[in-house]
């Protein structure tokens, strides 16, 4: 299955900042949204960075209540490792175990048109599992 069909189940809606919002008005954005990270795009809207809980942590560590008030440009994580629409779920994985992230842009000609986490893949995949052990069961059940 591909990504592109990820999206069309769970939708495409990306909450985004700029490089120039504060880590303060991040944070708010992913406890509002119940999200573990913002897509940062330029003046353009071209994705330039993620921002994510896990670069809050960071950032808290080393600068401490002081990294509140710093920018998203400043702390964020880039350059943004992203895939494809046409990308396979299998890709997408492999492409978050190898740069330990939990949130992979979709880009397509330059352009975010969504975002998946580890857990929708990880969904998806459960659930193809299930549809497979069904499809067994019910083998097993007419041969009986």
């Amino acid at each position: 299955m591909s990504i592109s069909a990820i999206l069309h189940h769970k939708g495409n809606q990306v909450i985004k900042a700029a490089p120039t919002d504060t880590v303060l008005s991040a944070v708010g954005q992913l406890a509002k949204h119940r999200i573990g990270a913002v897509v940062v795009e330029d003046a353009k809207m071209r994705p330039v960075g993620i921002f994510s809980e896990r670069d809050f942590v960071n950032a808290t560590a080393e600068h401490g209540a002081a990294a509140l008030t710093m920018t998203l440009g400043k702390l964020m994580s880039s350059p943004i490792v992203s895939c494809l629409p046409s990308d396979r779920v299998e890709t997408a994985m492999a492409a978050m175990t190898q740069a330990k992230i939990r949130h992979l842009p979709v880009i397509d000609q330059g352009r975010l048109i969504g975002i998946v986490s580890i857990g929708d893949l990880v969904k998806h995949r459960l659930d193809e599992k299930a549809l497979e052990a069904n499809v067994l069961l019910d083998l097993t059940r007419m041969r009986a």
